[in-house]
């Protein structure tokens, strides 16, 4: 298995028929890889999602640019609004140092805001990991960068666990960090074993085709734990989404990952229509 799996007998989202589904998955998607293990089902390797031949209806958006800065709220509802912005919520900007080693914020900040996010958290700057934009919060987090470029140290609140997803997943897509994030940003257990063994392979395929996120949803949050659902747009087309499940552990949030070495287990990725329901979160106009 790898980091995202799926059961081929379950379904895949809203407007899959004949199978189309499965092939989607098993050629292009989230992140890394997909690999077909017997005639039983598709694991798809290491990182966040998969590739795909398949084209299932999708919200169409431009190609990926450094963003332009827009405004955002100083403050998050405490209800969901109808619908959240679509506009980037910070900017990119070449030269500019990200918020990294704050003495205040992320895991350091004594009083995160505990509100769950139902709209884009304000002041984020995203900067590329590879060719993948991540989201970066002077109060959120991460607030320390190791020598290696792992990024950590997150605020425990709703907003630092959606935070430490992104930037884990934008991460452990870069193939230069992904051993290290999995060492680090992941719960030990046999999901990690399994994840690391497969990074570890000469035969891993690498991460292929344009992945962003495109939004996020908070689907349970409790003090220790968050399961936070991530969508992500594929090479400009298709939007698709998975569950993360992240632990407080440690001072910090870290992802748990299934015994298969997945994040996912047997869900079926979903692969959307719209983003109804979701915080629209990106930084790619």
């Amino acid at each position: 298995m790898g980091l995202f799996s799926r059961d081929p007998d379950s379904g895949l989202g809203d407007g899959d028929a004949g199978g189309e589904g499965t092939r989607f998955w098993q050629e292009r998607g989230f992140v890394a890889s997909a690999i077909v293990v017997g005639a039983v089902f598709v694991c798809l390797l290491v990182w966040v999602f998969a590739r795909g031949s398949g084209t299932p209806t999708s919200q169409q958006s431009p190609a990926p640019t450094a963003v332009v800065p827009t405004e955002q709220p100083t403050e998050e509802p405490s209800v969901p609004p109808a619908t959240p912005t679509e506009e980037p919520t910070g900017t990119t900007t070449p030269g500019t140092p990200p918020p990294i080693n704050s003495s205040t914020g992320g895991c350091k900040n004594p009083k995160p805001d505990l509100r769950i996010p139902y709209s884009a958290p304000p002041a984020v700057t995203w900067q590329f990991e590879a060719d993948m934009l991540i989201p970066l919060q002077k109060a959120g987090g991460p607030a320390t960068t190791a020598d290696n470029g792992v990024r950590s140290c997150f605020a425990h609140s709703p907003t630092g666990a959606v935070l430490a997803t992104l930037v884990l997943l934008g991460q452990i897509r870069n193939q230069d960090l992904a051993e290290s994030v999995l060492e680090t940003r992941v719960l030990p257990g046999p999901g990690r074993t399994r994840a690391l063994a497969e990074v570890r392979s000469p035969s891993t395929p690498q991460a292929t085709g344009q992945v962003q996120f495109a939004g996020f949803k908070v689907i349970d949050y409790q003090r220790n734990r968050a399961i936070i659902q991530v969508a992500a747009e594929l090479n400009n087309s298709s939007v698709a989404s998975l569950p993360v499940t992240m632990v407080w552990s440690g001072g910090d949030w870290k992802a748990a990952l299934k015994s298969d070495g997945s994040f996912n287990g047997e869900v079926a990725p979903d692969v959307l229509q719209g983003l109804d329901g979701y915080v629209r979160f990106s930084g790619a106009s």
